[in-house]
């Protein structure tokens, strides 16, 4: 597709026929082409908390369960747990290289490269990381580097801004047979992570290596998907292909609809098991897993900033500071002269779940660095009834309409996070929120059709 053609509905206009990939799913060799299992295949035993799948089944990748991991104490187990409780029974007589960073931790907060490597079961010869790095120390559009990890003295490969045949190649170097995935996101489309996941596959896929994907909550929940769908000439690393700005899945969800709608008419899908949670339900937030919270990257210390970041990320493509170098990043947003009309205004859209407070700040780094900036704080107080799509939205336009300074980034990045230039377009216009939420609203509503198909949990 070259252009916005009006509201018209263009998701399934930018891949494979969704009906003829899924026909596909259930036929002889579908499973051997993606993964070991067939669809659904591998089921958590009777009773065991969180494994039953929605009834239309998951589609596309093997699928393990947990096993005997049961959401003991209303704990979820996450996919790591699962495949330790199997004896890392996918991963015998392979090579195995991680994709990982701070986050791929246990229960009790061990990392799972220093249990892998202490494991004989496993044979782990390599590690790799994304965006920020493994150790997670570097900011946005960075990374670490290439090194030896000190703690286990594995070499360490950097991932970061590497696709198709050169990640290939990588992962060619390294002498792996599977590549795990163990990243815990945070639900927006435009958080690299998942493109990682996404680029990892194809690569894999060219080097003739599997992917293994341990699954991890989606933190703000995954009832539903929310905002505009990604148009393909927008295509980047922070949306490689339309799907929804928050996607409402997680990434072994992911995994699946990346293989089937997207990798595989390409040529490009890899030997896929994605390897699920137990005791992990859709409406759940983070703080409700009883899992360990490890900020996935630097500007994302709680969960509460990730409740939010879907909406206010938007603001990276404009000139006022989202918060970066403050200690609630993605929760403040606002720039020098901004004063205390943008909150009233903000108020005034009585959006559901939020209020909008009048704050000021000073940056320690990033936009406005050491300067006094005015702007807002978004304090959620309905997490089931907030959209931070529609928050974001909201404060992009009462931004434009009580501020004379607002401008949009110069090299236009709004268009390649919100997928499109119709968000700019219109806030430039002067619609208001439900104008343009109502533009997304057929695109949206075909990905929330294709999303049915590849969710795991109920």
């Amino acid at each position: 597709m070259s252009g916005w053609k009006g509201s018209e509905p263009y998701f399934g206009a930018m891949t494979l026929s969704r009906r003829g990939l899924l026909g596909l799913a259930g036929a002889a060799g579908a499973a051997g082409a993606l993964g070991a299992g067939a669809p659904g295949a591998g089921a958590a035993a009777a009773g065991s908390p969180g494994a039953a799948a929605p009834a239309a089944g998951p589609r596309g990748p093997g699928v393990r369960g947990p096993g005997t991991v049961g959401g003991v104490g209303g704990r979820v187990r996450s996919g790591f747990e699962g495949l330790a409780a199997d004896g890392y029974a996918v991963l015998a007589g392979q090579r195995v290289g991680v994709v990982t960073n701070p986050t791929g931790i246990t229960a009790d907060a061990r990392h799972l490269v220093d249990v892998l490597h202490a494991d004989r079961r496993v044979d782990l010869v390599a590690v790799f990381g994304p965006e920020h790095g493994f150790r997670g120390t570097a900011q946005a559009g960075g990374s670490e580097g290439a090194g030896r990890d000190p703690a286990t003295g594995l070499p360490v490969y950097d991932t970061y801004d590497k696709s198709g045949q050169r990640l290939a190649d990588v992962f060619t170097a390294a002498g792996v047979d599977t590549v795990v995935f163990d990243i815990q996101d945070v639900g927006a489309r435009f958080y690299t992570y998942i493109w990682t996941l996404y680029d990892c596959m194809r690569a894999a896929a060219l080097a003739g290596k599997a992917v293994v994907v341990l699954d991890r909550p989606n933190p703000v929940g995954a009832r539903r998907a929310a905002g505009p769908v990604l148009q393909r000439p927008y295509a980047s690393f922070v949306g490689r292909e339309p799907i929804a700005l928050a996607h409402g899945m997680t990434a072994g969800e992911l995994a699946g609809l990346f293989a089937a709608e997207f990798l595989r008419g390409a040529g490009a899908a890899p030997r896929l098991e994605v390897v699920r949670m137990a005791g992990w339900r859709r409406e759940s937030f983070f703080e409700e897993t009883g899992l360990p919270w490890v900020p996935p990257s630097p500007n994302m210390p709680t969960p509460g900033t990730a409740l939010a970041y879907a909406g206010t990320c938007l603001f990276e493509g404009t000139n006022l500071s989202e918060g970066r170098g403050t200690t609630t990043p993605f929760e403040l947003v606002g720039a020098e002269g901004v004063d205390r009309r943008w909150a009233e205004a903000a108020n005034a859209l009585e959006l559901p779940g939020v209020w909008f407070r009048e704050a000021y700040f000073t940056p320690s780094f990033s936009k406005h660095a050491g300067k006094t900036c005015g702007g807002v704080r978004l304090l959620v107080h309905d997490r089931e009834a907030f959209d931070p799509v529609r928050a974001g939205i909201g404060l992009l336009v009462t931004a434009r309409r009580v501020w004379s300074g607002f401008a949009w980034r110069s090299d236009q990045w709004i268009d390649r996070l919100t997928g499109s230039d119709r968000v700019r377009r219109m806030v430039d216009a002067g619609a208001g929120v439900e104008e343009i939420a109502g533009d997304w609203a057929a695109g949206l509503a075909e990905f929330a059709a294709v999303r049915e198909e590849y969710l795991l949990y109920p």
